[in-house]
């Protein structure tokens, strides 16, 4: 168990949480929601102890171990992989680290016996003889591969180093879990695996997440952060949304009322208080008339964005052929003599654990990287806009938000542009922020108003919802949904493929696969499960 108890945070004159009260029991996984800036990750710090509290107390029940997934992917740049998971269980790897430092020394002596065999017996007591094998299973279980166990972690690319630190993070059974944007830069088959882990897991998981299916899948209960104050509710992600929406409507009724009866009221006051021969019952309404309260309607923290693509020109029907596209990175085919068609009304989603591939084809697409064989032709009525899955070098400058988007838009009117902005939550001062200052969200929010001030009948997005919050993410969702042109992106947002996509792409060893389905059709069908892998099995023959 871990509780907080009247938890206040102030940073500067802003409280962020103002006495908190709130206890996360054993056997349930908490979702923690709330709009961005509402301190989701800043919460989880406090309650693993990397942040202090202003006042309060965070209260783990005694002997418990608490665990929490890392942020910083260069942490453990100079250590082993498998070494780096073990981590998660931080006494357990002291002892290991102490007991080979020992069994080291050449001048052995009966002291160090001693204390060795104090080390074994502790070992042994933690299932030490089994740390190796346990985190092999959590590695392979994410998609790291046993080849790279012994591997140093600065060896690994982004993607990988995330799912050795989620490894860690789930290492050993600890009692309690903190995940913060667990599924970030998964692919799907790790997130499916870690869905059916937490599903199982019997201590107490807080996890903080945007993906909603996610949410749908594991959580128990939500604790949702608004205006400094956390609220929980029993149920899933679907369920919070029902009731809170079910309370605001109920408690609207209810002011509905007592605004009538206070009309009511106030009404027999005014006519009968003069009146000698009712001035007991005005006396009696005025009384009741006191005791009415309306309840606080405080309006929530949460803000939704206006996305709205709207094509400057209708697309024809040639929208791209693609012929025999092959890249190769670093010594690896990442793309091999790829082809396909693309149609007018296509929203194709790529899906898969091949990120990499996906991420090559959308950067050739994009005109940002040059095939090494094959081509690919744009009909003549198309305009493509492209969403980078890293937008680093988009942000590497000094303009302002306004000056950054200009180039972008038709009309190079400062007010048109704002226009836009504005539809994005960038209000008033907002726009001369400076861009390379922005946080995550930010970027991503100026950079699909980029998308939507270029009117283009194409986009390409990869890994668009990574950074948005929840609302961000519903607004992207229904934007692409009436969006009237094509659509070529990658996403781990469970419900975001479904709702948005018509054609399912997987890049596999073994070729395209490439159907034209919803995702939970695609995902649901088990001659596709045994077609991808007969092609990785051809593949892995044809490499022999």
């Amino acid at each position: 168990m871990i509780q907080a108890s009247n938890i206040t945070l102030r940073l500067g004159k802003k409280a962020l949480f103002e006495e908190v009260n709130i206890k996360f029991t054993e056997g349930n996984c908490y979702g923690l929601i709330g709009a961005n800036g509402a301190g989701k990750s800043t919460f989880l710090k406090i309650l693993s102890g990397q942040i202090e509290p202003t006042n309060g107390d965070v209260i783990i029940t005694n002997g418990q171990r608490l665990s929490f997934l890392q942020q910083d992917h260069f942490k453990y740049d100079e250590y082993q992989v498998l070494d780096t998971v073990i981590m998660g269980n931080k006494r357990l790897y002291d002892i290991m680290k102490e007991k080979e430092a020992i069994y080291a020394k050449e001048d052995f002596t009966d002291e160090d016996g001693m204390r060795a065999s104090e080390l074994e017996a502790e070992f042994a007591n933690m299932n030490g003889w089994e740390a190796e094998s346990d985190a092999a299973t959590l590695l392979n279980g994410l998609g790291i591969d046993t080849d790279m166990h012994y591997l140093m972690m600065n060896e690994l690319n982004g993607s990988q180093k995330v799912k050795v630190l989620l490894a860690q993070a789930l290492f050993g059974n600890p009692d309690i879990l903190l995940l913060d944007e667990p599924t970030n830069h998964l692919d799907l088959d790790a997130i499916n695996w870690l869905e059916e882990f937490l599903i199982n897991f019997e201590n107490t998981v807080i996890v903080v997440s945007h993906d909603r299916y996610f949410l749908n899948k594991v959580c128990t209960h939500i604790a949702d952060i608004d205006y400094g104050k956390i609220q929980l509710y029993a149920g899933n992600y679907d369920f919070w949304y029902e009731s809170s929406q079910l309370m605001i409507k109920q408690m609207k009724e209810a002011n509905k009322k007592k605004e009538e009866k206070i009309k009511e009221l106030q009404e027999f006051i005014q006519r009968f208080s003069a009146n000698a021969s009712k001035s007991k019952q005005a006396t009696s309404r005025k009384r009741a008339l006191e005791k009415i309260e309306l309840d606080e309607m405080r309006p929530s923290s949460r803000k939704y964005p206006y996305i709205d693509f709207k094509p400057n020109r209708e697309i024809g029907n040639e929208v791209l052929k693609v012929t025999n596209l092959s890249k190769t990175i670093d010594g690896v085919k990442v793309l091999d003599h790829l082809s396909f068609i693309v149609g007018h009304d296509d929203k194709i989603a790529f899906v898969g654990s091949n990120t990499l591939a996906t991420t090559t084809l959308f950067k050739i697409l994009a005109g940002e990287m040059e095939p090494d064989e094959g081509e690919y032709k744009w009909g003549v009525t198309t305009s493509q806009s492209y969403f980078p899955k890293d937008n680093t070098k988009d942000f590497d400058c000094d303009d302002i938000i306004v000056d950054w988007l200009m180039p972008y838009s038709p009309e190079k009117d400062v007010t048109y542009v704002r226009g836009f902005l504005g539809r994005m939550l960038f209000a008033g001062e907002d726009g001369v922020k400076k861009v390379k200052v922005l946080s995550g969200g930010e970027k991503v929010r100026v950079m699909l108003s980029k998308m939507m001030i270029m009117g283009a009948n194409v986009l390409i997005m990869d890994e668009p919802t990574n950074h948005l919050d929840m609302e961000s993410i519903t607004a992207l969702n229904n934007g692409l949904i009436k969006f009237p042109g094509v659509v070529l992106f990658t996403s781990q947002d469970h419900q975001f493929i479904q709702t948005i996509a018509n054609r399912i792409m997987e890049i596999t060893p073994g070729g395209l696969i490439d159907k034209i389905t919803t995702y939970d059709e695609y995902l649901e069908n088990d001659e596709m499960a045994r077609k991808r892998q007969i092609l990785s099995v051809q593949a892995e023959e044809e490499e022999d």
